[in-house]
């Protein structure tokens, strides 16, 4: 039997999560699978059962996951499921024929090119394509979330609102020309955006801690993919315009006018249709990622503490390398995020968290560098958007560094269990939502939009 502490909430995050690897279920279906099994929990536990007793009785009645529970229940024997597991071994696998979800992914693609293309034909100013060119792209990658989580009316009107909200800032606020503010809002404008994309991604479940971990590793996945992508066309583009080259042609005017307008969108939304189908390949090579940058990032940081201490007078620190270390800092943030995404919940500690906790401490010694260092710039020359912006991250990372540091040694220890830290990060997400809202909403008009 499970332990008495483990929640209602963990135990199906962690039936969810065993679930989702399994080729035959897609993410649609496994949303139904899901609010099945609530059903099926809720009318148990109306009947008098508890909630381990109403957990396993629903997952025994749940016809749909044969083989995928009896697999789960071979890994985990510590668990009750073996005794439930029951139901015959030849699952049907329902789901969209793979030529019509191609077909939807490429229509999304070119929709994304097109929309990017517009953009760089009617809008003015490389200032004001750079604050709209998130939410020319967001769209068509939230129409393919929505597609595969057959999301409904109520929820897209839900997120719709948000986006328009964000566009009419974006281009009603009378941002001054290279101003500070401007600039804040359109770095800003795409953690608002993917925040939105998570809500489509997890079909509305935001408040699910193992749907927000599954996010989490969507945009890792994501983002080895759309590098691989990345490498590959610029390989061919490469070879491309070496050849063309040698018969008298330019490939320039046509790279800059048409292919990367179309690339680099298309790529996000066949990037993010691959993490879908591909999931199980992408968890085998996770770990392996992991575990290689690491290490490599803790001596990076150690590096870059004794670059910080040695500097000189911590005033005297360039702006250029503040700003840089904030986007270490941000980096390795996300390393430990993907890191925990792609750990099983279940297994022991080991060596790997001993790595993860030094980079958690590595981290925040930088942290706690840099905000001596804002502090003492802030003191001497004054506040400006720009550092207030950057030591508001700063410290929400310092907290969230810090308790994680905190909650991973008490793991280490044996005094907690591994969802409490995985709950902490997905938790605190949201909290770099609000701030991102603040510097693009408020920002601007505090500071006169200059």
């Amino acid at each position: 039997m499970m332990e008495a502490h483990e929640g209602l909430e963990a135990q199906i995050d962690y039936w969810r999560g065993y679930v989702a690897r399994s080729r035959a279920i897609s993410p649609a279906d496994l949303d139904e699978l899901e609010d099945h099994l609530r059903e099926q929990i809720a009318e148990r536990r109306a009947g008098g059962l508890d909630e381990d007793e109403s957990f396993l009785v629903a997952i025994k009645r749940m016809g749909n996951l044969d083989a995928v529970s009896r697999e789960f229940a071979r890994e985990h024997s510590e668990r009750l499921w073996k005794q439930l597991v029951l139901l015959p071994e030849d699952p049907a696998a329902a789901g969209v024929p793979p030529w019509r979800e191609l077909a939807v992914v490429l229509s999304l693609a070119v929709g994304a090119g097109l929309a990017l293309k517009a953009g760089l034909t009617w809008l003015g100013g490389d200032e004001v394509l750079l604050r709209n060119a998130g939410l020319l792209v967001f769209p068509f990658l939230a129409a393919y979330f929505a597609w595969k989580r057959r999301l409904t009316v109520r929820l897209l009107l839900a997120l719709a609102v948000p986006f328009a909200a964000l566009a009419v800032v974006l281009n009603a606020y009378p941002f001054a020309a290279e101003g500070s503010t401007g600039l804040l809002a359109a770095l800003h404008a795409p953690v608002l955006l993917w925040l939105l994309a998570g809500v489509a991604y997890v079909g509305g479940r935001w408040r699910s801690d193992g749907r927000r971990m599954d996010f989490v590793r969507f945009t890792g996945e994501l983002a080895i993919y759309f590098t691989l992508l990345g490498l590959g066309g610029g390989v061919l583009i490469g070879l491309t315009a070496a050849v063309l080259q040698l018969v008298g042609l330019d490939l320039e005017p046509a790279m800059e006018a048409w292919i990367l307008p179309f690339a680099i969108p298309g790529a996000l939304v066949v990037a993010a249709w691959l993490v879908e189908a591909k999931q199980d390949v992408i968890e085998n090579i996770a770990p392996v990622l992991t575990r290689i940058f690491t290490p490599l990032t803790i001596a990076m940081l150690l590096a870059m503490l004794v670059v910080l201490t040695t500097a000189g007078g911590l005033i005297d620190v360039d702006r250029g390398l503040l700003i840089l270390m904030n986007a270490v800092l941000v980096l390795v943030l996300c390393l430990l995020l993907y890191a925990l995404s792609a750990r099983e919940p279940l297994a022991p500690a080991g060596i790997f968290d001993v790595l993860q906790l030094v980079l958690l401490v590595s981290a925040l010694a930088v942290d706690a560098v840099m905000l001596t260092a804002m502090l003492a710039r802030i003191a001497e020359f004054g506040s400006s958007p720009n550092k207030i912006a950057a030591l508001g991250l700063n410290l929400l990372l310092l907290v969230h560094l810090l308790w994680a540091a905190w909650l991973s040694a008490g793991f280490l220890r044996g005094r907690r269990r591994f969802a409490v830290l995985e709950r902490w990060q997905t938790r605190y997400l949201p909290v770099y939502g609000l701030w991102a809202a603040v510097v693009v909403f408020v920002f601007p008009p505090v500071f006169t939009f200059a």
